[in-house]
């Protein structure tokens, strides 16, 4: 009998054991996908990118074939750039926490900052002009042309300005925190978040600029795949 309890015994506490270990890889394996604040902020930019291209294809037609661009479409997208990029990912990410640390380390990085800033500026001169331009619910013919060419000006100067972000700036801000310190950065960034939409802002802005793609028919990515080059 008391070798039949000791074996009852010892399968338990194995099987205690395959447990915790199980638990504690479930725990490893969700903290492998925390997303960093870094991870953060670069697919923020993604979500801005397409809202980029759907200027860009709102521009070609304005050129092309104003009818073809749905005004409260275009509106929709500036105003998704504003809430989401302007005074979230701007305002409240990168003004208030990652320029100011950045400009302390004194490194090349910093000789960005005051370009940058100047550049959000310039991109909430846009924002307002595009919503001007559709408040009526229609683009008038005196601005499809002056709004062709200011969404292409944009689209240029964003594109540089998230690449020198995302391959210069984001990673000196990183490098200037501690272990600790950029942890303690992801939270808060997540709290900033969660404060300002009640909810995941990103997947929201995601579903959002989705739904613009589709109304604009550049949603299926596969169209966009380019044709084999010339033979050298």
């Amino acid at each position: 009998m008391d070798d039949i309890r000791r074996e009852r015994r010892g399968f338990l506490v194995l099987a205690a054991g395959g447990v915790a270990a199980a638990a504690g890889a479930a725990d490893d394996k969700d903290k492998g996908k925390e997303v960093g604040a870094n991870e953060d902020l670069m697919r923020e930019h993604g979500v801005l990118r397409r809202a980029l291209l759907v200027y860009r294809a709102a521009a070609a037609r304005l050129r092309s074939d104003p009818a073809r661009v749905p005004a409260d479409a275009l509106a929709q997208t500036a105003q998704l750039f504003r809430t989401f990029g302007e005074d979230y990912h701007e305002r409240k990410l990168e003004e208030e926490h990652i320029f100011p640390a950045v400009r302390k380390v004194k490194g090349p990085a910093a000789a960005y900052v005051d370009v940058l800033r100047a550049q959000h500026d310039r991109g909430r001169q846009l924002t307002d002009y595009v919503l001007r331009a559709t408040a009526r619910g229609r683009i008038a013919g005196g601005n499809v042309l002056p709004l062709a060419q200011a969404l292409e000006a944009f689209e240029l100067m964003y594109e540089h300005h998230t690449a020198r972000e995302d391959t210069i700036v984001f990673p000196a801000w990183k490098d200037a925190l501690s272990g600790k310190a950029y942890d303690e950065m992801s939270e808060r960034f997540e709290d900033i978040e969660k404060r300002m939409f009640g909810h995941d802002g990103f997947e929201d802005a995601v579903k959002r600029i989705a739904a613009i793609e589709t109304r604009l028919g550049i949603d299926d990515l596969a169209r966009f795949t380019m044709p084999a080059p010339p033979a050298a």
